[in-house]
C-alpha cells in the first residue's frame, strides 16, 4: 500500500459531540492534512454503525482520503471502505484478509517482533504499534518501548504506525524510528480548532518523517 497515506492517521472517537459535530470535525480533519480516517466504534448496533459508516465514507471520498473500518469485516464491505484495522481479539489475520480479498487494505495491531511478522505474512498491509505512551482511549494498554518499535520497524517489510497518547509535543520522539506515521485520537477529535490542530501536527510530521 501507499505509506503516505499513514502519515497522518486520524482515529475517530465521538465523545459527547453530536452527530453533525463529529461530521464536521471529520471534513475539518480531510481538508486540513489527515491522510486516513479510522471510523472506530464499540458501541454502536450493527445497524447504526453502518449508517455512521456510510456518513463518514462521503466525506473521505470527497478529499480522496481511505477509510479504515474499526475490527468490522461486514461494515468495512457493505459500505465500501478501503479497509479494515484489527487487533488481537478479533478474526485471526489469515481469516480475515480471506473475507476481506486481495484488494483491500489489511491494517493489524501488534506490540511484539513475534506477532509483527506473523500478521505480515498472514496478510497485513501495515501494522499499528502501540501505545507508545499512556491513553484515556485504551487506558489499560501496556505501554510498548521506542526500542520495540523500532525492532517491529526494522523486522518487518510493512509500513509502520504509531499509536497511544501521541500529541504535536511528543512527535520528535519518533524521529530515527523508521515509522511510516502517526495514528491520533483525542488530540484531533478533541482539539478546539480541528482544522488548526491538522495543520500544526501535519507541519510538525513533515520535519519528523
Amino acid at each position: 500500500m501507499n505509506a503516505e497515506a499513514l502519515q497522518l492517521y486520524l482515529v475517530t472517537n465521538r465523545y459527547a459531540d453530536s452527530p453533525e459535530v463529529f461530521l464536521a470535525k471529520i471534513a475539518a480533519a480531510c481538508e486540513n492534512g489527515v491522510t486516513m480516517v479510522q471510523l472506530r466504534e464499540k458501541s454502536l448496533t450493527t445497524r447504526d454503525y453502518y449508517a455512521l459508516a456510510k456518513q463518514v465514507k462521503l466525506i473521505t471520498d470527497r478529499y480522496r482520503i481511505p477509510l479504515i473500518i474499526d475490527d468490522r469485516v461486514d461494515v468495512c464491505l457493505a459500505v465500501d471502505a478501503a479497509g479494515v484495522h484489527i487487533g488481537d481479539d478479533e478474526l485471526p489475520v489469515a481469516v480475515t484478509r480471506q473475507l476481506l480479498g486481495p484488494d483491500k487494505i489489511l491494517g493489524v495491531s501488534t506490540k511484539t517482533v513475534a506477532t509483527a511478522t506473523a500478521a505480515v505474512t498472514a496478510g497485513a498491509d501495515y501494522l499499528g504499534v502501540g501505545a507508545i505512551f499512556p491513553t484515556q482511549t485504551k487506558a489499560a494498554a501496556p505501554l510498548t518501548s521506542l526500542a520495540t518499535l523500532k525492532a517491529i520497524t526494522a523486522a518487518v517489510s510493512v509500513p509502520i504506525v504509531a499509536i497511544g497518547g501521541i500529541k504535536a509535543d511528543n512527535l520528535d520522539t519518533f524521529k530515527a524510528t523508521g515509522i511510516a506515521g502517526v495514528a491520533i485520537v483525542s488530540e484531533i477529535m478533541q482539539a478546539s480548532d480541528t482544522a488548526q490542530k491538522v495543520q500544526t501536527l501535519s507541519a510538525k510530521l513533515k520535519e519528523v518523517l
